[in-house]
């Protein structure tokens, strides 16, 4: 099936491992999705869902105990721990191919192993990556041939170029004590079996786009990072693409497909990807990013036409919901949706909702996968082989105090300290507890394939190959007010404060020094028709110096943890802040 003797030999030793009824090379095309739909249907993987609402649209829903990405048994398998990092689980590879092989050992039997041959990136373009991926998993199939480009093409590329990432998946018996995933960063390989779960099971995902590529990316000289990439068009006509970094369910998704608010006519927000961007050097000196994902694996609860009408009208046919809830008619529900919640919704495990009893009827971490093409905001750039000039890189996260609602970095080295520094709290798109605040450097905890130390280090050694780098900001939309309230109202009003960060990378305003960076000066954020005072913008855009005195032993505290591998700037980083808030005291 392929003139690649590597792929043709690792297929044929994960066959004799697996030991699968058949063996099916997926071509990506429509006959063959169909056909694998109509076989999860007959099984009862899939259920259809109403075709006069919602054509082409499916519901799957997944083991009770495999609903979300399980980082405790995520494992990166470099030959030294310390290229791992604390910020990994780490097995030696020898130790992590000696645990998982017996794992495999048979678990196919009965079942059809598909070769997924992928790409992650535009056709054409020289930084996408391709991959292949063997599961026995068919959501797994129909999964990734939204999420990026699958077949016959893919294949084409890995015969041309001859690299690409090796991902071996199986369901297994989704036992949790028989789950666990493992990268090889220096093999180019992923091992995954016992969940079906998108992060878990879609190998070019999380698992190749970021926890792979990010090691790649080191060894190569670029980035691959945790970001949406959107492009403000401004009623000039003028287009500045800015690339954000989020914690998962923190808002990026929303703010990647925002719509412009009342008042704002004449500007338009163009979606580039809504979570994971590649950026590489030009040979004009400016990063220029791609998103390798075709798709969006969004979360579902809270998403509406209030918080993102562009994803909703990107929903609604030729997508697939998982661990939602649905009504009488099959329609998808989920907690946040539009609407009077309807009576008699059958939750996301089949049974009759009773809050009291259930719970959520949709779990937390539901979610649809949809091609990005149906997105209304698409950009006309979003398959472009060269990527789009990034000018703005946005950190953020959820965070009731300490942070404003943004600040300017500095300097490229203060923009790098304010990304390893990111907190957020804990969403139910990782297992464990939710709202516990934790350090997400540039939102790549569960990500990074190798020490945050070195990462770190790879980010400032950029500021010596150019002097074109993007400006580097934070935000945090999620401060509240003693009465906990939130102060910034959000969503699409968030526009006004893209457009402050536009207006400071074209040096069209100025803003106010303070010890952690440049904030809003109180007359150059946009607040017409908001009902804000200067009282509540005070205390969003507000530095406590006691607060962040604390703030800053918390991040030295931190970045302790990595040892000596930890770049000098970012202690002198945390000097400076230091000094200058406890003056203030």
């Amino acid at each position: 099936m392929t003139s690649n003797q590597d792929l043709s030999e690792w297929v044929t030793q994960v066959a004799a491992l697996t030991q699968p009824e058949s063996i099916h090379w997926c071509d990506g095309s429509e006959e063959e999705n169909s056909a694998l739909k109509e076989l999860m249907l007959s099984t009862g993987d899939l259920l259809r869902l109403n075709e006069e609402t919602h054509p082409n649209c499916f519901l799957h829903r997944s083991d009770p105990k495999d609903v979300a990405r399980v980082e405790h048994l995520t494992f990166v398998c470099a030959e030294l721990e310390d290229d791992a990092g604390p910020n990994n689980n780490w097995m030696s590879p020898d130790d992590g191919h000696a645990k998982i092989d017996p794992l495999f050992a048979g678990s196919m039997k009965g079942r059809v192993m598909y070769v997924i041959p992928y790409l992650m990136g535009p056709y054409g373009s020289p930084f996408s990556r391709a991959g292949v991926e063997i599961t026995d998993s068919p959501y797994v199939v129909v999964n990734m041939r939204i999420m990026a480009r699958i077949g016959e093409r893919a294949l084409h590329h890995i015969e041309d170029c001859k690299s690409f990432v090796k991902g071996l998946h199986s369901l297994g018996d989704l036992s949790p004590d028989r789950r666990c995933i493992m990268h090889f960063p220096e093999e180019l390989l992923i091992k995954s079996i016992g969940s079906g779960y998108g992060g878990n099971a879609l190998l070019g995902k999380k698992c190749h786009a970021l926890r792979i590529a990010s090691s790649q990316a080191r060894t190569e000289g670029w980035l691959a990072e945790h970001m949406l990439i959107l492009g403000l068009e401004s009623p000039a006509g003028e287009i500045t693409y800015v690339a954000a970094a989020f914690p998962s369910a923190c808002g990026k998704t929303n703010l990647a497909m925002l719509v412009p608010p009342e008042g704002y006519e004449g500007w338009k927000i163009w979606t580039v990807g809504d979570d994971i961007a590649w950026m590489h050097l030009g040979s004009d000196g400016r990063l220029w990013a791609i998103n390798p994902e075709a798709g969006f694996f969004g979360v579902a609860p809270g998403t509406s036409l209030k918080t993102n009408p562009n994803c909703m009208n990107t929903l609604g046919r030729n997508a697939i919901y998982t661990n939602v809830a649905v009504t009488e008619d099959m329609q998808p529900w989920w907690e946040g949706i539009d609407g009077e919640k309807p009576t008699n919704l059958i939750d996301w495990q089949a049974r009759k909702h009773d809050p009291e009893i259930t719970g959520k009827a949709a779990h937390p971490n539901s979610r649809f996968t949809v091609s990005a093409n149906q997105c209304p905001s698409f950009s006309p750039e979003g398959d472009a082989a060269s990527g789009v000039p990034i000018s703005a890189i946005i950190f953020g996260g959820r965070r009731a105090s300490v942070s404003p609602l943004v600040f300017e970095a500095m300097d490229w080295e203060h923009g790098v300290f304010a990304g390893a520094s990111m907190a957020s709290e804990t969403t139910a798109a990782a297992s464990g507890q939710i709202g516990q605040v934790r350090r997400d450097p540039m939102a790549m905890k569960p990500f990074c394939g190798y020490n945050f130390a070195d990462y770190w280090a790879h980010w400032l050694s950029f500021s010596k190959k150019s002097d074109k780098l993007p400006k580097v900001f934070h935000v945090n939309w999620f401060r509240k007010a003693e009465d906990g309230e939130f102060l910034w109202p959000g969503f699409g009003e968030n526009m006004r404060v893209l457009e402050w960060i536009v207006n400071r990378c074209e040096g069209s305003v100025e803003a106010d020094e303070t010890p952690i960076g440049y904030v809003p000066k109180p007359d150059s954020l946009n607040l017409a028709g908001l009902d804000i005072g200067p009282a509540t913008m005070r205390s969003l855009l507000g530095i406590t110096p006691s607060v962040w005195v604390n703030e800053i032993n918390e991040i030295e505290e931190y970045f302790n943890t990595f040892g000596k591998k930890v770049p000098d700037v970012l202690y002198a980083q945390i000097k400076r802040v230091r000094q200058a808030v406890s003056a203030e005291i």
